[in-house]
C-alpha cells in the first residue's frame, strides 16, 4: 500500500478543528513534501519526523513522499502533528494496517531520538474529537491524565513512536500512571488563607460576602495599608466551588496555555487572577498574532482582581466594559474571529488620591487638582459596571491587637452557598447562575417591589442621578441581600443596604 491516512487536530484560539493527515507514497525523485496551509513549526516536522524514523529503527525509500493536512482552508500550528504524520507515513509503507487508524486520533511532537513529547491543548482536542465520533486518542504520556479526563473515550498515553506503532499493529496498550478522576489540581488559589486572619473591616466583609453571594462586581477604597489586598485574596476561600462540567471548561483554557499541572490536570478550584497595572490590552483580553486567551479568560469561574485600580491605563481599563456585560470577549483578525469566555467576578481596589488619606484633609497632602485627576483616571461607564462600592476604613489600633475570635472562610462559605442555591433553584431552566446575570425581563420577573420600596428608589433614582444601568445594578444587589436574608421578597431594609454600596462613588467622584 503507498497511502495512508489518520486523524489529527488544530486548535484555533480555543475552537477545535479535526484533521485528516494523509500520506501518498510514490515513484518519482526523492522528495519529502508537505501541504495544507502550514505554519513554519508544522514544515520542520518534516525534518523531525525523517529523524525520528531513522533513529527508530524505521527507514524511509528514496520515493516521492506526499503529505497532506487537510481541510486546507484551515492554519496548522504547533508540533503536535510530529506523531500522526510519522504514524501515516508508517501506514503508507504497509506497516500498520488502515483498518486499525480507523475512529482513531493522534497528536504529539517527537523529539529526534524519537520520544514523544507532551502538547497544550489535549483536552479540549480529545472533547471535541469524542464529539466527532472518534473511539481512541493515542497522545504522549505526559498528557495521558489530562486527556483521560474526557468521559467516552479510550485515551493512550506513549512515550516514543515505537510505542504508537506497536499500539496499532497489535493493539498493545500502556496504562495510566494514576486515577484519571481522583488526580486533580485542588486550587489555584492560595489555600492557606482564611478570613479568620482579618481584624476587624466587618462592613467590608460583609460587603465581601454580598458580592460573591450573587457573583457581584466590588470595588473597595480605602487608604494604604486597610486590608484592601489581603481581603481581595481570601474572596476564593469563601467562592462555592465549580461543579465537574465548570471544572472542566476552566482547566480546558489552561490547557490550550499548556498551563495544566501533568499530575493533577482538572482545576477543581476557582480561578485568582491577580493583575499588575502594568498589563497590556492584549495580555488582558487576549490576544497576539495567533490570538490567544489573556487574563479574564483565564480568570473564568472566578476572580480577576485589579490592585491599585487607578494606575492602570485608561484604555486598558476601558477593553474591560463589554466582556463585563457580556461576559464573553470577542477578537477579530483577517483570518478569523475568536470568542473566549470571560464570566468572571471583577474585583478591584485603590486609593482614594494619589497619597491615599483623601477625604482626612488633616493628613492629605493632595491638592482637589491632584484629587480629581487621580479619581478622574476611572471613568463614569466604566463605574456603572460596578455592582459594589465600599470603603476600607484606616485600621485602629485596637482592632488589630484584638485577639477576638474571626469567623472563618469556611463559616462564611456556608452562608455563600446557601445563598446560591436559593438562586440556582429560581433559574432553573435558565442559563443564569447567579443574580448579577439577571437582565432586564429577569429583575421585572424576580425584583418586584411594594410600594414603600418603589417610593424609595423613586427618590434614590432622583436625588442620586443615577443611570438605567446602575438602578438595575442596586435592585440585583438588593436581590441578592434578600436571598443571604431567606429568600423572600425585597424589603427596606435590602434596599437600603444595596443603595449604600453606591454612595461610595458618589462621595469620591461626585457623579
Amino acid at each position: 500500500m503507498s497511502f495512508g491516512t489518520i486523524m489529527s487536530a488544530a486548535i484555533e484560539g480555543l475552537h477545535v478543528e479535526m484533521v485528516q493527515v494523509e500520506t501518498d507514497i510514490s515513484n518519482g525523485l526523492p522528495v519529502f513534501h508537505m501541504v495544507g496551509y502550514l505554519s513554519s513549526e508544522v514544515k520542520e516536522a518534516s525534518e523531525r519526523v525523517r529523524t525520528a524514523m531513522h533513529n527508530s529503527g524505521i527507514q524511509i525509500p528514496a520515493k516521492k513522499i506526499i503529505i497532506n493536512l487537510s481541510p486546507a482552508a484551515v492554519r496548522k500550528r504547533g508540533s503536535s502533528f510530529d506523531l500522526p504524520i510519522a504514524l501515516s507515513l508508517l501506514c503508507a509503507l504497509g506497516e500498520i494496517e488502515e483498518e486499525k487508524l480507523k475512529n482513531t486520533a493522534v497528536i504529539g511532537e517527537l523529539s529526534l531520538d524519537g520520544k514523544v513529547r507532551e502538547v497544550k491543548g489535549v483536552l479540549p482536542i480529545v472533547m471535541e474529537a469524542r464529539k466527532q465520533g472518534v473511539r481512541r486518542c493515542i497522545l504522549p504520556k505526559g498528557n495521558a491524565l489530562e486527556g483521560a479526563l474526557t468521559e467516552g473515550i479510550q485515551v493512550i498515553g506513549v512515550e516514543s513512536l515505537g510505542q504508537a506503532a506497536d499500539c496499532l499493529k497489535r493493539g498493545k496498550e500502556f496504562p495510566l500512571q494514576g486515577d484519571k478522576r481522583r488526580e486533580s489540581c485542588a486550587s489555584l488559589a492560595d489555600s492557606r488563607m482564611d478570613f479568620s486572619e482579618i481584624q476587624g473591616q466587618e462592613s467590608v466583609k460583609r460587603a465581601v460576602e454580598t458580592a460573591v453571594s450573587g457573583g457581584h462586581n466590588l470595588l473597595l477604597i480605602g487608604p494604604p495599608g486597610s486590608g484592601k489586598s489581603m481581603i481581595a485574596q481570601r474572596i476564593p476561600t469563601i467562592l462555592p466551588p465549580p461543579d465537574h462540567n465548570e471544572s472542566l471548561e476552566i482547566t480546558k483554557i489552561y490547557s490550550v496555555l499548556g498551563m495544566v499541572d501533568r499530575k493533577r490536570p482538572l482545576i477543581t478550584g476557582r480561578p485568582f487572577r491577580s493583575v499588575h497595572h502594568t498589563v497590556t490590552k492584549s495580555a488582558l483580553i487576549g490576544g497576539g498574532l495567533v490570538p490567544s486567551p489573556g487574563e479574564i479568560s483565564l480568570a473564568h469561574g472566578g476572580v480577576l482582581f485589579l490592585d491599585e485600580l487607578a494606575e492602570f491605563k485608561k484604555p486598558v481599563l476601558e477593553v474591560l466594559r463589554q466582556p463585563l456585560e457580556e461576559r464573553k470577549i470577542h477578537i477579530n483578525r483577517v483570518h478569523g474571529n475568536y470568542v473566549f469566555p470571560s464570566d468572571f467576578m471583577l474585583v478591584a481596589a485603590m486609593n482614594p488620591c494619589p497619597c491615599g488619606n483623601f477625604p482626612d484633609f488633616s493628613k492629605c497632602s493632595c491638592t482637589p487638582w491632584q484629587v480629581g485627576q487621580y479619581l478622574g483616571r476611572i471613568s463614569q461607564p466604566f463605574l456603572d459596571r460596578i455592582d459594589i462600592c465600599v470603603e476600607a476604613p484606616r485600621i485602629r489600633y485596637e482592632e488589630i491587637r484584638e485577639r477576638r475570635r474571626q469567623e472563618s472562610s469556611a463559616d462564611i462559605r456556608k452562608r455563600v452557598i446557601a445563598a446560591r442555591d436559593i438562586q440556582q433553584k429560581r433559574y432553573e431552566g435558565q442559563k443564569i447562575l447567579n443574580n448579577s446575570m439577571m437582565g432586564i425581563r429577569e429583575i421585572d420577573k424576580y425584583c418586584r417591589l411594594g410600594r414603600e420600596e418603589e417610593h424609595l428608589m423613586r427618590q434614590v433614582f432622583t436625588s442620586m442621578n443615577l443611570t438605567a444601568r446602575t438602578y438595575h445594578k442596586i435592585l440585583k444587589v438588593a436581590r441578592t441581600i434578600a436571598d443571604m436574608d431567606g429568600g423572600g421578597p425585597i424589603r427596606m431594609v435590602h434596599l437600603k443596604e444595596a443603595t449604600g454600596y453606591r454612595t461610595m462613588d458618589k462621595k469620591y467622584w461626585g457623579r
